[in-house]
């Protein structure tokens, strides 16, 4: 069978099923003729065949069966790599490892971080990666490791790597990997497994890794020599990045990483083999280890494949630039998909500018413009869209977000530019109907589209109508941050103290529900790439490890983490990392003791809190155990935020990972906001 599971086959793959040893075709010969001669006479046969005058017969069906016979020997010499040991050495004596292969590779692909949580399979992985100027950065749980490797990736536009042992350690990364695909985030998850003759019979932490990860990877391989490390882990890297960027997977075999001595110790016998059987298991065994390692350190190619994006065609772009030119009220939602490589945002960012088109930015396009762009709307987008003549979806999916399409106007021209045709014609069945689709990169479409409408500007009247409701938005609910709460803050008035004290380097990371849902309308990012959420899969625990990611990528910036005290809980064991790998990020806990964006329809409509409070616990307190800096804001402090905060931004300066606990209580400003 081929060790990469998607697709088929290719020939590093096929190739890398065949290796065994370096014993000869020869030895292979004689022990199966020994064990045939053998079994011939215990089985009582030892009558001479006896000549006639049908001789011819026998002698035709004898050279047929001779010829299959060698046809079958030379077929399991090439399965069992016999064949290709006769031209290639195995180095029994040297002391490198497929570690070695792997961290080679992740350099020459640019990879400049590997996040972990270390555990004997992959050990050697970690250790070459070191020696070699990766910084290998451990965390206190799996699922932290791959979403600080996404983090990377989105930040960086390279692929994101994440490392973890086999078993447990790859299971608990399922629900961030499975959120990096829906986000769209190149991302290459390694995985330890239980040693190639032990898989299925079961070793410690052995399971079908490669069944678990098929339904949520662009590409998984199973690396069954040393020698197809560097070309399967190529095309990984390459798979990640190209046409809708995803996660993809590598399993690693304990015995393709560690050195030759150590895998023979393992596999030696401990005494002589007895009888042909016991000779046939030694041959078949050594046979395998030479198998695993032959070829293993001849000069192979680690640098990067191309990678494949899709792109709209010249016919296309004209049709849009017509579409558009013609519009009265355009409008742009943009969506990630739009920061993805190959156009740099800030490209991206002049090429709207310039045609002065009034834009809705969601996921990691947030931040495009600026903190006060003119033709960034913030507010109103359902009424927006009941206006808009045409609209252009770049990126941007037809899901709950937009209500599955219902949102849109069906006398509005829709152009769809998605580079996953799923995504770009979800729901297009029922609720709306593109004029024109594309399957393409949508930030490569937009510097195009206004390439081909230079001279065009979008009719002035239409962004500063749209801005002005935006302004009387945004003043409501500045006028409902001064509301007093039934107890403790308001955490509108404490997100817009916030708001107005970040830095302009500032990168904002989101997790929680009812907290961060409010932030999201108040909370402006300064630039392109300053935010980061989860995306469509909606997942709690992601604050800890983009944080991470995030201050990785940007030492110098200033990283907030805004948490629910709900979703603190996956990530604040995280404060020890941070301390740890020098990493000082600022958490701002909005704590209401409370589950509330479910306890906002689950008691009303069920007449029960049951499941959702929580306690006004001290999480500043746990914070400092971490080794972090921590800070209590209470109504006592409604006066001195600001002052608080500011305090908090100098303890990060100097290093200190630093943790805002406030007290917030309840508003009905999120009402009628969706939890399922």
């Amino acid at each position: 069978m081929c060790c990469v599971c998607d697709p088929p086959r290719c020939t590093s793959c096929f190739a890398g099923t065949l290796d065994l040893s370096s014993s000869s075709l020869g030895s292979v010969l004689s022990h199966i003729r020994e064990v045939a001669v053998e079994t011939f006479f215990h089985s009582g046969h030892s009558e001479e065949v006896s000549m006639d005058s049908g001789c011819c017969c026998v002698h035709s069906a004898g050279a047929v069966l001779g010829t299959l016979v060698t046809f079958v020997l030379l077929w399991l010499g090439y399965r069992l790599g016999v064949i290709y040991q006769l031209f290639h050495k195995v180095e029994t004596q040297s002391p490198r490892h497929g570690g070695e292969v792997v961290a080679k590779v992740l350099q020459s692909h640019g990879v400049r971080f590997v996040f972990t949580l270390v555990g004997g399979h992959i050990s050697p992985i970690l250790v070459a990666c070191e020696k070699l100027g990766i910084k290998v950065v451990d965390t206190r749980q799996e699922a932290t490791a791959v979403f600080a490797a996404d983090a990377v990736a989105r930040l960086s536009g390279t692929v994101g790597v994440a490392a973890v042992t086999a078993g447990p350690g790859l299971t608990n990364t399922v629900t961030a990997i499975k959120n990096a695909q829906m986000a769209e985030s190149p991302l290459l998850l390694i995985g330890g497994a239980a040693a190639t003759l032990l898989q299925g019979r079961g070793a410690l932490q052995d399971i079908d890794q490669m069944s678990l990860f098929k339904p949520i990877c662009k590409f998984c391989a199973s690396v069954r020599t040393i020698r197809d490390i560097a070309p399967i882990l190529r095309r990984a890297l390459a798979e990640a990045q190209s046409g809708t960027p995803g996660p993809v997977f590598v399993e690693f075999p304990i015995d393709i990483l560690y050195p030759y001595h150590l895998i023979q110790k393992e596999l030696a016998p401990k005494g002589a083999p007895k009888g042909v059987v016991g000779k046939i298991i030694n041959w078949y065994l050594q046979n395998h280890l030479n198998n695993l390692f032959a070829g293993a350190w001849e000069p192979r190619d680690t640098s990067p494949l191309p990678v494949s994006i899709p792109l709209a065609t010249p016919d296309q772009i004209q049709q849009c630039v017509e579409l558009v030119s013609r519009a009265k009220k355009p409008v742009f939602i943009l969506g990630s998909q739009v920061t993805l490589p190959p156009t740099p945002v800030d490209k991206l960012r002049k090429a709207l500018e310039s045609l002065g088109v009034p834009c809705f930015l969601g996921g990691m396009a947030r931040g495009m413009l600026g903190r006060n762009s003119p033709i960034h709307i913030r507010q109103n987008r359902r009424e927006a869209l009941k206006e808009a003549d045409v609209v252009i979806l770049a990126g941007t999916v037809c899901d709950f977000r937009l209500s599955y399409g219902r949102v849109l106007n069906r006398r509005s021209k829709i152009i769809a530019v998605n580079r996953d045709k799923s995504q770009l014609l979800k729901n297009s069945d029922m609720f709306w109907k593109p004029a024109v689709a594309i399957q393409g990169d949508a930030g490569s479409f937009i510097a195009q589209l206004a390439e081909g409408l230079k001279g065009y500007t979008c009719p002035k009247d239409w962004p500063e109508g749209l801005k002005s409701g935006d302004e009387t938005k945004e003043k409501a609910n500045q006028g409902k941050s001064e509301e007093k709460t039934e107890r403790h803050l308001n955490p509108l008035k404490v997100l817009h103290v916030v708001d107005e004290a970040m830095a302009e380097d500032s990168i904002i990371v989101a997790d929680g529900g009812d907290f961060v849902g409010s932030a999201a309308y108040i909370l402006r990012p300064r630039g392109p790439l300053c935010w980061l959420d989860p995306g469509a899969f909606g997942t709690l625990g992601v604050g800890g490890g983009f944080a991470l990611g995030a201050k990785l990528c940007r030492p110098e910036s200033e990283v907030w983490i805004i948490f629910g005290d709900g979703s603190l809980g996956y990530s604040i064991v995280e404060f020890d990392t941070y301390t740890r790998h020098k990493t000082p990020v600022l958490a701002l806990v909005g704590n209401d003791a409370c589950w509330s964006q479910i306890s906002r329809e689950q008691v009303p409509l069920l007449g029960s809190n049951v499941a959702c409070s929580l306690a006004y616990n001290d999480y500043h307190v746990v914070a400092e155990g971490f080794g972090g800096k921590g800070f209590l804001v209470t109504r006592q402090d409604e006066d001195r935020i600001e002052d608080i905060i500011k305090e908090a931004q100098e303890a990060t300066r100097k290093g200190k990972a630093t943790l805002l606990n406030v007290l917030i209580g309840k508003t009905n400003f999120r009402d009628g906001s969706i939890s399922v």
